[in-house]
C-alpha cells in the first residue's frame, strides 16, 4: 500500500517531484534520467519506457513508481534526529577479565579523549559506543542513552544517524568532484540552504587541511589529510549525528585542534582516541585504557590547561621544522638557538 504522502507523484512533473523531494534527483540519475525535460510528467516518463529499459535496469516500467516511493520513504525515515543529552559507559572487564568498576556519563558538548598504549583497547571502546553495547561485546560494557537502556530500534534501525565515526583510514571510491560530493550529501541530509552549506563545508575543510584543494578536485585525488578534513567539516555542518567518534586524528595531517574546536561548536558528544598530548589535554576529561580496560578517568586540571601552551609551542616548532624540510630548506643552528639559549618556558612567556 502506497504511503499517502506520495499518492500524487504519478501526476507530477519531474521538476515538481525534485522540488518537493530534492533527493529524488539522485533517483532519476540512477536510472539515467538526468537529461530529461523537467516539465515532463512522471506518468508520461513511465509510458515512454521500452523493453531496453527493463533489460538494462531489471525494472518493469509499471514498477518504477513503487521504486520511487520506496526510495523516498527510505530517506524520509532518516530525517528525524534523536535528542541525546548524555551517554553513560558502564564498565565491563579488561583482557584479564578484571572488572572495570566504572560508570562514566558524558554530556552534550563535552570532549573526551581516550589515551593508552597502542593495542590497549582504545578503538574497542569506540566500537562499544558505536554499537551501543549491551553487555554483548567482548568487553561486557553497557552503554546507556540519556541514562536509559536504548531500545532495539535505536540500536539497530538508526541508519547511521546516532553516531558519526571518523576512522584512521578514509578512502573514496566515487568518481565525483568535491562540490558534487558535498551537494549530494547535503541533499541526502535534507539540509536547508544547501548551496551555503556546501560553500561552508568546503571553506572549513580547506582551513583544516595541510594543503588546499579546489571544489573541482576529484575526491579520489584527495590526500589522506584532505579527505579527513573534508569529512570533519561535513560532519560538523551536515551530519545530524549527536555523537562523534574520532580515531587518531593526529595522523591525518590536519589542524587537529581547529578540527575539534569546529566539532565542539555543534554541541555534540565527542570522543577522541589519541596519542597526541595536545588533544588529550584540550579535552574535558581523558579516559585511560590499560590491558583492554578503563583504568581511570582524569578531569583536565587548570594546571594542565596552563601547561598545554608549552606543549603547543614545541609542537608548532616541530611543525615549522617539518615544513622547512618539505620545502627543500636546510635546518640551521639559528633555527634552534632560541630554545638552546632561552629554553621553552622563556619563549612561551613572550607569546
Amino acid at each position: 500500500m502506497m504511503n499517502s504522502d506520495y499518492e500524487n507523484l504519478y501526476d507530477m512533473s519531474i521538476g515538481e517531484i525534485e522540488k518537493e523531494y530534492p533527493i529524488a534527483s539522485d533517483f532519476f540519475l540512477n536510472y539515467n534520467f538526468g537529461y530529461i525535460d523537467k516539465n515532463l510528467l512522471f506518468s508520461d516518463l513511465v509510458e515512454s519506457l521500452d523493453e531496453d529499459f527493463s533489460l538494462n535496469f531489471g525494472v518493469e516500467k509499471d514498477e518504477l513508481l513503487d521504486r520511487l516511493v520506496e526510495f523516498l520513504d527510505e530517506f524520509d525515515q532518516t530525517v528525524d534526529t534523536i535528542d541525546i543529552d548524555s551517554i553513560t559507559i558502564n564498565g565491563g572487564r579488561d583482557k584479564s577479565s578484571v572488572d572495570e568498576n566504572v560508570s562514566i556519563t558524558i554530556s552534550k558538548g563535552e570532549i573526551i579523549s581516550i589515551v593508552g598504549p597502542t593495542g590497549s583497547g582504545k578503538s574497542r571502546l569506540l566500537e562499544d559506543i558505536e554499537c551501543l553495547a549491551q553487555r554483548d561485546t567482548p568487553t561486557n560494557r553497557e552503554i546507556l542513552v540519556n541514562g536509559e537502556i536504548p531500545s532495539e530500534e535505536t540500536r539497530y534501525n538508526m541508519d547511521g544517524k546516532l553516531v558519526a565515526q571518523l576512522s584512521q583510514n578514509m578512502n573514496f571510491v566515487m568518481d565525483l568532484t568535491v562540490e558534487e560530493f558535498l551537494q549530494m550529501h547535503s541533499k541526502s541530509r535534507f539540509c536547508e540552504n544547501q548551496d551555503d552549506i556546501v560553500k561552508k563545508c568546503f571553506y572549513y575543510a580547506n582551513k583544516l587541511a595541510g594543503e588546499e584543494f579546489e571544489l573541482t578536485t576529484k575526491i579520489t585525488q584527495l590526500s589522506g589529510g584532505q579527505s579527513r578534513a573534508l569529512m570533519i567539516s561535513d560532519t560538523a555542518y551536515m551530519s545530524s549525528s549527536p555523537i562523534v567518534l574520532i580515531d587518531e586524528i593526529e595522523n591525518a595531517g590536519i589542524d587537529r585542534k581547529e578540527a575539534i574546536k569546529l566539532l565542539s561548536k555543534k554541541e555534540k558528544i565527542i570522543l577522541i582516541s589519541t596519542h597526541d598530548p595536545i588533544l588529550a589535554l584540550n579535552a574535558d576529561k581523558r579516559i585511560v585504557i590499560k590491558n583492554g580496560g578503563i583504568s581511570k578517568v582524569i578531569p583536565t586540571t587548570d594546571e594542565e590547561k596552563e601547561n598545554v601552551k608549552y606543549v603547543e609551542y614545541l609542537d608548532n616548532l616541530l611543525l615549522d621544522f617539518r615544513n622547512k624540510l618539505r620545502l627543500g630548506e636546510v635546518l640551521k643552528k639559528e633555527d634552534i638557538e632560541p630554545i638552546l639559549k632561552k629554553g621553552v618556558a622563556k619563549i612561551v612567556e613572550t607569546i
